[in-house]
């Protein structure tokens, strides 16, 4: 576990990271620095923790969207000929599954990054 010191609305914290996800805790940082910062420019609110409660609940907000999207589209790949799921969408389900796996793990460690 690598050790990164990031700020976050003008705030330092040294964050825990995985050696090869650098990248995607930067864009992290970004994500939830500009969340904060557009809620505090916004309004009347300065308590720190009041701003962080609410750009978590922005961003979760904004992930259930994209969830719920993207299980509304519907696979465009083609059936087989007897109406049963191809090989492709079979392929393609469990990509889908390994990549959701994946989310959900990286979603569990999210405790230990702060």
């Amino acid at each position: 576990m690598k050790q990164l010191e990031k700020s976050i609305m003008g705030q330092a914290y040294v964050l825990a990271c995985p050696e090869d996800s650098e990248t995607q805790m930067h864009e992290a940082v970004a994500r939830v620095d500009a969340a904060m910062c557009r809620i505090r420019d916004a309004g009347k609110l300065r308590a720190r923790e009041r701003i962080a409660v609410l750009a978590a609940l922005n961003l979760a907000f904004d992930i259930i969207q994209q969830e719920q999207q993207a299980q509304a589209m519907p696979l465009a790949l083609p059936l087989a000929e007897d109406g049963a799921p191809s090989e492709e969408q079979l392929q393609a389900q469990a990509r889908l599954q390994t990549l959701m796996a994946r989310i959900d793990e990286a979603l569990a460690e999210d405790g230990r990054l702060i």
